[in-house]
């Protein structure tokens, strides 16, 4: 798989967590999210520890706090949800700052909060510290579905030209006068939509038989070397068992 240009999410370095395969920084965040999620509510010191973990790494992988909470905004949704919860939720209530709320609602809410939120910053330091082309070969050499891994490969390698054809199309109508203002204009988008279809179709046609007459039998080459040594490991399963030593004291 050859390189590509750098994802916007990635922050280029050369720190020791930059330098980590991407199959052990792969593992290292998916046992500490499970980790994280088996971890009881009430345990605030555990979820403290695993924040304090977090910011460890970050502080290694020299990754700017601003940098990670301008990409935290993914995770308003689940912050809506996790206050609305006390708001509707049943069972006992309680006053707090005058407002009546649910007991188990604030339990609830609490919950999806935190954990939704060390997960979110889990994710963003691995995708900061680890190229998104990285990531899928990790991910293949932890021997996930080879064709997922593809599907996925050809994704991230063609989204931009989709983006770029998209952009066009939208240039082409504006020049011949048409701006979407209400649903009449609806049928227009639509056909755009269609003809991006069979466009973006026909390109992967094309883009499969240069491939097979280059040789392509299924498997995705990897031209750079990405094997862990058992130190390397050990340096990024490091995470995920200090969480795990965490869990079992807050037990």
């Amino acid at each position: 798989m050859g390189a590509g240009h750098h994802h916007q999410l990635y922050l280029p370095g050369a720190s020791v967590v930059h330098r980590l395969p991407p199959q052990c920084k792969l593992l290292a965040v998916f046992a500490f999210a499970i980790v994280v999620v088996a971890t009881p509510r009430e345990r605030f010191w555990a979820f403290a520890v695993y924040a304090a973990l977090l910011g460890a790494v970050a502080v290694v992988a020299k990754v700017p706090v601003t940098y990670v909470l301008r990409r935290m905004v993914i995770e308003v949704p689940f912050v809506l949800f996790a206050f609305l919860i006390p708001i509707v939720g049943m069972g006992e209530r309680t006053s707090v700052l005058g407002v009546s709320l649910s007991v188990p609602g604030l339990w609830a809410g609490w919950n999806i909060l935190v954990k939704a939120t060390l997960g979110v910053i889990a994710s963003i330091l691995l995708a900061a510290t680890t190229e998104p082309r990285v990531i899928l070969v990790g991910a293949q050499r932890l021997r996930l579905p080879s064709l997922l891994v593809q599907i996925a490969m050809f994704m991230l390698r063609y989204m931009d030209v989709i983006m770029d054809e998209m952009r066009r199309m939208r240039v082409a109508r504006e020049s011949r006068g048409f701006e979407a203002r209400n649903f009449r204009h609806i049928p227009v988008i639509a056909r755009s939509a269609g003809a991006l279809f069979i466009r973006s179709y026909e390109r992967g046609e094309r883009v499969h038989l240069a491939m097979l007459s280059r040789g392509y039998s299924g498997q995705m080459p990897i031209i750079q070397d990405f094997s862990a040594s058992a130190g390397q490991w050990a340096l990024a399963l490091a995470l995920p068992a200090t969480a795990l030593a965490v869990w079992g004291l807050s037990w």
